[in-house]
């Protein structure tokens, strides 16, 4: 094991003040971060890691994604992360597997997952004042309203143009155009299996 190792793993995952703490002591937090060091110590070529981000708070999550992200290209390991986080697999992932009950319903990376399962891409339109429904009319699918910001839900090969029409003909502040959560496409990879 290199010298530096202990030391790195410390500043890296801001381990000083526990040094001294008993493990029963420990958050969960904490433990997470421990164990992560643990499983570094002899800089593996592979690395296992089963909701990395688990009892994290915000602060903490970045941490460890950044020190992932960096472990991964510093020391060209391979990563493989089980993860409910999404934001762990969208900061993380190159590939995705994505398996329902022992099947495996997508391998690739995570914009061919986009693609393939979402259809739509959502469209946030912020007017100068809120409009009647019937301004919409001819746009797309409604997909929710706030008074002056509208959401719609539109074909992913019409998006442009959609956006086109509605920046020449309504009073538009902004325009925020997005893929659709990637919770809601992992539900729909489940739905279409």
């Amino acid at each position: 094991m290199p010298a530096r190792r202990p030391p790195e793993l410390i500043a890296l995952l801001d381990l000083e003040p526990l040094l001294g703490k008993q493990v029963r002591v420990l958050s969960l937090g904490e433990r997470m971060r421990c164990e992560l060091a643990g499983a570094l110590l002899h800089r593996p070529d592979v690395l296992f890691l089963d909701e990395p981000a688990l009892g994290l708070d915000v602060n903490g999550q970045a941490a460890v994604r950044t020190f992932l992200r960096d472990y991964n290209a510093q020391h060209g390991a391979t990563i493989l992360l089980t993860s409910h986080y999404m934001a762990d697999v969208t900061a993380l992932a190159r590939r995705v597997l994505v398996i329902d009950h022992g099947t495996l319903r997508f391998d690739g990376d995570l914009a061919a997952l986009v693609e393939t399962h979402s259809p739509h891409r959502l469209v946030r339109v912020t007017l100068r004042e809120a409009a009647p429904a019937h301004t919409w009319a001819g746009f797309s699918e409604v997909s929710a309203v706030d008074g002056a910001v509208v959401t719609l839900l539109v074909p992913r090969a019409e998006t442009a143009a959609i956006a086109a029409r509605l920046l020449t003909t309504l009073p538009v502040e902004d325009v925020a155009i997005e893929d659709p959560p990637i919770e809601d496409i992992i539900r729909a990879v489940f739905a279409d299996a």
